[in-house]
């Protein structure tokens, strides 16, 4: 299994998806004019207003639970893969991928918003609503479905509960060895996994809004808990700081390990955490209760910076500042060995030794905590996506029985995931991660040259700005996008609303 799950990441993560995804990144910042630059200020000041409704729920709660998907364990585990595999310069192109997939960000959320739909009293949208209505390619539209189907429901969960399962093993220890009809696991792993699905099990059954309340209140804390504890690290070692950078930077263009190597672990470790065009963010973004598309892209392309400049850098400076990693080379070999060779660097283990060699006896269990509400949360998200796909693909063809199946494979791919090893759940949800990229890319790229609605909406947005208007509008029609039903008939009612009134 772990031979074929390797031969398909070659083939899916060959340089031709990391210079796709840099190359549309970079794409659309011109395209666009920086708009992640320029629009920062907005960003902002979106983030902060904006109320759910009935079918939707608010910015900020669309941003919870996209950065739920964005932040996990892609963010400690993932970054200490990228300096383990890439060596110190592979987060300068984590910081790359954040910047320029901040543009590709907004492209495909602002098309989630433009394209999405009101099905069963809630919002819903995703790359596999806007490939169907602005490619018109259904057919491609269903492989992006089912693929982010198998890809969030079976391929990532495990990803995200193995570094659970890792992680409190570290800091509690393993206990008694059970043998189980696959394999010889640790108690320890048998008792994160239960828990973690009993919870995962209660939250799922309660819909879209328990999973965007349950986000908006842990997401925000966690992260804000991490940043801290690794800034009290950093301005302990303050006078390291300048000599990291400039290992940063110096190991990005003549690294260690090769600049393939940086760049290629930099990019797949950047995807994989901040999940710029890779198609996931765009589903929450649907979900969101706006006055115009343009403003929920905006605010999606903001959660990139959140996720990898702020996030990832905190964990990438404990590591270096410490010392607490080794770079892998060809083979068994070492290119730096600063720690046990036994350490695995497709795990947390960098991160705690990190936090520990600086506060003895609070690393271990504080990523262990960590890493619960960052991974599960990121489960819940897997899950809202898958079904939100599954919603999608009913539109069509009704499918008995599907949720639920749903359900049930996350539940046991959470699991499984929890007690398994670490480099076939990472090197499955690198194939899931890998798919979706490649589709929902290709995709938006299509769609830019077809109609360019997510150019016409920004243009649209900032026209208003500049007007000074009170409350945005967005009307389609009389911009050329076609097929955004739900803002064209959005439009209708304001307009005759509007002429009453007059009347």
């Amino acid at each position: 299994m772990q031979a074929f799950v390797d031969f398909m990441n070659g083939i899916i993560w060959s340089p031709a998806l990391i210079y796709l995804c840099l190359g549309a990144g970079l794409f659309y910042s011109i395209i666009t004019r920086f708009v992640q630059v320029r629009m920062f200020g907005e960003m902002w000041k979106l983030l902060l207003s904006g109320k759910a409704s009935e079918q939707g729920i608010s910015s900020f709660q669309a941003l919870a639970v996209s950065l739920s998907g964005r932040v996990g364990t892609g963010n400690i585990a993932g970054v200490a893969a990228a300096i383990g595999f890439g060596g110190p310069g592979a987060v300068f192109w984590m910081w790359v991928v954040a910047f320029l997939g901040a543009a590709t960000a907004y492209a495909e959320s602002t098309l989630a918003q433009i394209y999405k739909e009101e099905q069963d009293g809630q919002y819903r949208g995703g790359p596999a609503y806007y490939l169907e209505k602005a490619m018109g390619a259904k057919w491609y539209a269903w492989i992006f479905a089912i693929s982010t189907i198998l890809a969030c429901g079976l391929f990532l969960p495990g990803v995200q509960s193995n570094s659970i399962g890792n992680a409190a093993q570290a800091a509690f220890g393993s206990g008694a060895m059970i043998d189980t009809a696959i394999g010889t696991l640790s108690f320890a792993k048998i008792m994160t996994g239960t828990i973690v699905v009993l919870i995962l099990g209660f939250i799922i059954f309660g819909g879209v809004k328990r999973i965007a309340n349950f986000t908006q209140i842990v997401v925000p804390f966690m992260a804000l808990a991490y940043i801290i504890i690794a800034g009290v690290i950093v301005l302990l070692n303050i006078d390291m700081v300048p000599g990291i950078i400039g290992q940063i930077l110096g190991d990005a263009f003549t690294p260690m390990a090769g600049m393939g190597a940086a760049i290629g672990w930099g990019v797949k470790r950047g995807v994989y955490s901040n999940e710029a065009g890779q198609g996931t963010g765009p589903h929450a973004a649907a979900a969101a209760e706006v006055e115009h598309p343009a403003q929920q892209g905006l605010v999606q392309a903001f959660s990139v910076y959140i996720d990898t400049l702020f996030v990832c850098s905190a964990t990438a400076f404990m590591i270096l500042i410490t010392g607490t990693y080794n770079v892998h080379g060809a083979g068994d070999a070492f290119l730096v060995q600063n720690i046990a060779t036994d350490v695995a660097a497709n795990g947390p283990q960098f991160t705690q030794m990190a936090i520990e060699s600086v506060m003895p006896g609070v690393g271990s269990p504080f990523i262990a905590f960590a890493l619960f509400f960052f991974s599960f949360t990121t489960i819940l998200a897997y899950y809202y996506i898958a079904e939100t796909n599954i919603a999608y693909l009913q539109r069509t063809v009704k499918i008995p029985g599907l949720g639920m199946a749903l359900k049930i494979a996350i539940m046991g791919a959470t699991f499984y995931g929890a007690v398994k090893t670490a480099d076939l759940a990472w090197g499955m949800g690198d194939v899931g991660v890998g798919l979706m990229a490649w589709l929902n890319i290709v995709g938006i790229l299509i769609i830019f040259f077809m109609a360019k609605p997510a150019i016409l909406a920004l243009k649209d947005y900032e026209a208003q700005r500049k007007a000074g208007v009170k409350k945005y509008t967005f009307d389609p029609e009389k911009l050329g996008i076609k097929n955004a039903d739900f803002w064209v008939k959005r439009a209708k009612t304001a307009q005759s609303t509007k002429e009453k009134e007059t009347a």
